[in-house]
């Protein structure tokens, strides 16, 4: 049987073969950006091994967050890793300097074929245990906005913190005690990708906040009118 992976990107397809290759870059075959210096030539790779398709990390800096079309299961690709495309759509979203990226792989021969069962997230459901505070979640939304409010995938840019922290009317140091709260939360629950050593947050935290959190469903499109009620959260 014939097996094909199709690749959208800003409302483009790219059609992947059996036998063939795609990689994904600056300067690749599907390309993103050409004008993010941050952004590797030649990022991820999409490649066929025997019967099986694999998304690889070719890059030596860069990692990409992926996930299922459901949002139930996120992985992080870290450079060097691959993982197979055994969903019928893939969704990848990375990091170059100060631009997010998001794609979608689909595959019309899927080899996981996921069984819908009553406890299926639906709707505004999180995925995980995640409790966030009124502040905590409004500070994601306020970083997540550009990319929630985009149509299909792209790209999109990580607000600065204190691009953030003035869309809420915070001053810079709460906003920026904030963040480091909430990605100390979520780093002891296993996300990757926030904390860059030993005692150290990650420099890129925003922008890994922002993936983990559109991908989980801690925050959605539903929740962006609570930014415009920021001024009357009261919570320090």
């Amino acid at each position: 049987m014939t097996s094909t992976i199709s690749v959208e990107f800003c409302g483009e397809w790219f059609r992947v073969a059996e036998g063939e290759e795609l990689t994904i870059g600056r300067d690749a075959d599907l390309n993103v950006d050409d004008d993010n210096p941050y952004l590797h030539r030649r990022f991820l790779s999409i490649v066929q091994v025997e019967t099986m398709w694999w998304l690889v990390n070719i890059g030596s800096r860069l990692s990409a967050t992926i996930t299922d079309g459901t949002g139930t299961m996120q992985a992080w690709l870290a450079p060097g890793a691959r993982i197979p495309l055994v969903f019928d759509v893939t969704k990848v979203v990375f990091t170059a300097g100060p631009t997010t990226y998001d794609l979608e792989i689909h595959a019309d021969s899927p080899q996981f074929e996921r069984s819908p069962s009553l406890d299926d997230p639906v709707g505004e459901t999180t995925v995980g245990s995640v409790q966030l505070t009124a502040s905590q979640k409004l500070l994601i939304l306020a970083l997540a906005e550009p990319m929630l409010t985009r149509e299909s995938s792209g790209m999109s840019a990580v607000p600065t913190s204190a691009q953030a922290a003035e869309r809420l009317g915070w001053p810079l140091t709460k906003f920026n005690r904030k963040l480091d709260n909430v990605c100390d939360k979520l780093d002891r629950m296993g996300v990757r990708g926030l904390r860059g050593g030993p005692g150290k947050l990650a420099s890129n935290r925003r922008a890994r906040l922002v993936e983990h959190s559109v991908f989980s469903r801690l925050v959605s499109s539903e929740d962006l009118p609570l930014l415009d009620q920021a001024h009357d959260v009261d919570e320090d």
